[in-house]
């Protein structure tokens, strides 16, 4: 195990990275919160970012710079957690402080050369202070004797976990400023970590983090237990600098370049390349609403608007190899990330933002909440939710979801053709002979030849019409449904259609 330092000289350097006042031995849930709230009041500093030359290389050079597994944190204790830190190098330069909190005591983590195989002559030029960039997380995910990766703090306040079978793709963030605006967008930084040492049985790990930048601080508490799926409560609190009126709370942020709906000029042999194939919404009225991801070919931004959401989130709904075809790549094993706000979260609006991407390396997708009041300077907000890390997350089990939305010419040219694969729910146990209304509509164009009929090929049914829209070139919201009587037996499609 690595060797931890003393509490003072480490501690000290915590609190001035921080802004704040005496180091603080003793830890409690108070202890983050009122470091944040003092930071709030205080001109914000930079973290620091000052590396030798050799550590701000290209990201092969930063790979190279390697943890040694032999160190992990409670590896000799054979806890059902164990930690791993990140170098400082390449794209992530700030310092971040750790800590380890037993008996209600936090120790700093002490960084030393020694905990990472270096390059030649590169440990020469580091000091004890360089400090570490993040860290992961390993627990028995997948086998009861082997330690998996389980969710990495790495970069801004950014994180990814993984259920079961999953590998990485989206992540999360603990706060988004100024997604999709005009203007630099903003990045919080989680500054500094306090991990708390889990019981020899313990199923969760509990992980507290400071948010800070030069618009706001914050406080923040995860409690994390893996699982085939790996649920995550968070606990956040927000302490404005300045007035936030546009402050995205539980912000999830994915990659998609094309599927079956979405392929006008890709070259590729596979059918689909994406993280999330969805926006999930369950609103605070119960409607459950999907909406297809898209790659436009300008930034585009959505809101749906609600009061007191139930759940929203990016999911990964395709989950066979067939549906994209990649070996390497494995896009079926990708989780989907479902947040249930927990308590009032108010009036706001769940908003999406589709950003036009090139290739599969750069996310283009960003998700999140935001509230319709702005979040006013000295003030406290608190926004707590659980996040499922899964493969889905049915929200109404009595409504048929959607598989796959497929989009092409229509034999009138100036048409397009829609097609809706819907699956499960009260649906699959219809009648085939049934008669059901297809509820479709477009805010701006014309719906014609809708119809809803089985898929006895595939099981569950279709839903399929022809949109023409006006020569206006206007993007134009499409909605569709299925419906016995009045009564909803899918959830409620809804798309965004762009004109090339």
């Amino acid at each position: 195990m690595a060797l931890l330092g003393t509490m003072p000289r480490v501690m000290a350097q915590a609190s001035t990275a921080a802004n704040t006042a005496a180091p603080l031995a003793r830890f409690d849930l108070e202890t983050v919160p009122r470091l944040a709230q003092a930071m709030a009041k205080q001109p914000f500093r930079a973290p620091d970012d000052r590396l030798p030359a050799a550590l701000a290389a290209d990201y092969d050079a930063y790979r190279d710079l390697r943890f040694d597994p032999e160190q992990a944190i409670w590896r000799r204790e054979a806890l059902p957690f164990q930690l791993q830190m990140f170098h400082r190098g390449f794209l992530f330069k700030q310092r971040v402080d750790l800590h380890l909190v037993h008996d209600g005591v936090a120790t700093p983590l002490v960084y030393s050369p020694g905990m990472f195989s270096l390059p030649p002559g590169v440990g020469a030029e580091l000091g004890e202070d360089t400090g570490f960039a993040g860290f992961r997380v390993h627990a028995p995910l997948n086998r009861a004797t082997v330690y998996d990766e389980l969710i990495v703090f790495l970069g801004a306040s950014y994180f990814r976990a993984l259920g079961k079978g999953h590998l990485y793709g989206l992540s999360a963030r603990g706060l988004a400023l100024g997604s999709g605006d005009p203007g630099a967008e903003e990045f919080p930084v989680f500054r500094a970590f306090w991990i708390e040492q889990p019981a020899s049985g313990a199923d969760h790990l509990v992980v507290h983090a400071l948010l800070d930048s030069p618009s706001v601080t914050g406080a923040f508490r995860f409690a994390i237990r893996p699982g085939g799926e790996t649920i995550i409560d968070v606990q956040s609190r927000l302490y404005p600098r300045v007035d936030l009126a546009r402050a995205g709370i539980a912000p999830l942020t994915s990659m998609f370049e094309f599927d079956a709906g979405d392929r006008v000029d890709i070259d590729d042999y596979r059918p689909a390349v994406h993280d999330s194939d969805g926006l999930a919404i369950l609103d605070g009225a119960g409607e459950q609403i999907w909406r297809p991801l898209g790659n436009p070919p300008r930034v585009r931004i959505s809101g749906f608007t609600d009061a007191r959401p139930k759940g929203f989130g990016l999911m990964q709904r395709k989950r066979h190899f067939a549906d994209y075809a990649d070996t390497e790549a494995r896009y079926h094993q990708r989780p989907s990330l479902w947040i249930e706000p927990v308590g009032d979260w108010g009036d706001g609006a769940v908003v999406l933002v589709e950003i036009p991407t090139a290739d599969e390396y750069h996310d283009n997708i960003v998700a999140f909440w935001r509230p319709q009041q702005p979040l006013r300077a000295g003030r406290e907000y608190r926004f707590d939710y659980r996040m499922h890390w899964c493969d889905t997350h049915r929200s109404e089990a009595a409504l048929a979801t959607v598989g796959a939305t497929r989009i092409g010419a229509a034999p009138d040219a100036t048409r397009r053709l829609v097609v809706i694969d819907l699956e499960g729910g009260r649906l699959a146990s219809i009648a085939h002979d049934t008669t059901l209304t297809p509820d479709v509509w477009a805010a701006h164009g014309d719906v014609v030849n809708a119809v809803a009929y089985p898929n006895p090929e595939a099981g569950g049914w279709r839903l399929s019409f022809e949109f023409r829209p006006h020569g206006d070139r206007h993007d134009v919201e499409l909605h569709a449904r299925v419906l016995e009587g009045h009564v909803p037996l899918s959830e409620t499609w809804l798309y965004r259609w762009s004109p090339p």
